[in-house]
């Protein structure tokens, strides 16, 4: 239940007019609660508040404002008696909504219900679960909580392990959730892009500013509960539980596009691509539903026999049938990441310059020219001095793919920073008389880095 709101600039006025009249205390125990609360003396506030929530429940939207916090402090404080705040807590957010629809939803009432249940361990994993399975199901886009996510899913796996929900649930809820966090941080990094080279420049506004740090602060939040959701998933989503999962469901799912394509996803995704059961995915899938995805995993078909002029073939013909420039960037950083691996660097970067074309707001492409740059250090200049120097510009790509991307920050950050201290150092800068100077590449890389002046 939270909001960013204007405190009390709407309370008090005309509009409460007609409540006064049927009960004139409700209008001064807002004006009082309200008070208190607006300067956190909950335990003041909380008397009045209950008079307005008892008997007038849909004067003011201030009462389920204030009165989560309220509550909260007194569950904090009065643990003889925190049951029943609780139980009071867990009203007003299904009230909420009833009363105030326009500021408040149901899938925000049963995320804010579950979180309350968990974080004070009552009520069983099955409840919470069905919660917010509940909410999920009701209105994805609606669903932005972190936590919330992170706690939907892990508590899945533990249902799993339990005994009391299947694998596959396990592998659908989260594709949806993983789903879910791209299209926030998609979102966020498109907000961030849109403010950086104002922010390069020094001409970003105040409000500006406060925008660029709330979506770098939330990409933060997403990147922190997609790493434990992939360690929540751990072995659940390795080869030896997928395949004989796949197997046992294939002959039900062999005309199911949707079914193939995420089958064939996660087994590429999880290098389980040797397996014969991965070449009947790709088959029946480009049977029923040629498209960008099907002619991706006969790519990955063909790289995995050591065919790579064919896997290369069909990877093209994957980029150009996709429609999405989403997905058509995240193919492009794909077979740029496979090109890097096998060595092709010039090929890797012209596919990985391609998925920043297509979406500037990815910041992946990035790290992997990073790479590329730095495992070409030795190719790159006639002295020492030279072939050190490609490390800054390295390092110059990595802090690229944090600052577009708010969900490769630490990444992107730990990376460069690796990168810069293999550069030169000050006494190397000093000894070899190149503050300041100009270092041109003439291998495959070729441009130029400026040697920082000391």
């Amino acid at each position: 239940m939270k909001r960013n709101f204007s405190v009390l600039a709407g309370i008090f006025g005309s509009v409460l007019f007609s409540f006064a009249q049927q009960n004139p205390e409700c209008p001064q125990n807002l004006s009082i609660f309200a008070e208190h609360a607006k300067n956190k003396n909950y335990d003041s506030a909380y008397e009045p508040w209950k008079m307005v929530y008892e008997n007038c429940p849909d004067l003011h939207w201030a009462t389920y404002h204030y009165g989560e916090r309220i509550l909260k402090d007194k569950i904090q404080k009065d643990p003889a008696n925190k049951e029943q705040y609780i139980k009071t807590l867990t009203e007003l957010y299904k009230s909420g909504p009833k009363y105030f629809p326009k500021r408040y939803t149901e899938v925000g009432s049963l995320i804010d219900i579950a979180l309350l249940t968990n974080d004070n361990k009552l009520g069983s994993q099955e409840e919470i679960y069905d919660l917010l399975d509940q909410a999920f199901k009701k209105d994805k886009d609606a669903f932005k909580n972190p936590k919330a996510l992170y706690l939907y899913f892990s508590t899945l796996v533990d249902l799993q392990a339990a005994g009391k929900k299947d694998l596959q649930e396990v592998f659908d809820v989260y594709d949806e959730v993983t789903a879910k966090i791209a299209e926030e941080n998609q979102e966020l990094a498109e907000t961030i892009v849109k403010y950086v080279a104002k922010e390069d420049e020094g001409t970003l506004t105040a409000k500006e500013k406060q925008i660029l740090a709330a979506a770098r602060q939330n990409g933060e939040n997403y990147e922190k509960i997609s790493s434990s959701i992939d360690s929540k998933l751990g072995k659940l989503a390795d080869c030896d539980n997928l395949i004989p999962l796949y197997q046992k469901n294939f002959d039900a799912h062999q005309n199911d596009a949707a079914w193939l394509k995420s089958a064939a996803g996660r087994m590429d995704s999880k290098d389980c691509t040797g397996d014969p059961l991965f070449v009947k995915l790709v088959e029946a899938l480009d049977k029923i539903e040629p498209s960008a995805s099907s002619k991706y995993y006969l790519g990955s078909l063909y790289e995995e026999q050591g065919n790579k002029s064919k896997a290369l073939e069909f990877f093209k013909q994957s980029i150009q049938l996709e429609s999405d420039p989403i997905k058509k960037a995240n193919k492009l950083t794909s077979i740029a990441s496979k090109m890097s691996k096998s060595g092709q660097k010039s090929a890797a970067r012209n596919y990985a310059q391609q998925a920043l074309d297509v979406n500037p707001a990815n910041g992946t492409p990035y790290l992997i020219i990073a790479s590329l740059y730095a495992n070409s250090a030795n190719e790159c200049g006639s002295t020492t001095f030279e072939k050190r120097a490609i490390y800054w510009k390295a390092a110059e790509m990595a802090r690229k793919a944090g600052q577009v991307d708010p969900s490769l920050k630490s990444r992107a950050a730990q990376t460069a920073a690796s990168y810069a201290g293999r550069a030169p150092s000050k006494q190397d800068i000093f000894s070899a008389g190149m503050s300041g100077k100009t270092v041109n590449f003439s291998c495959w890389i070729g441009g130029s880095v400026k040697v920082p002046d000391l």
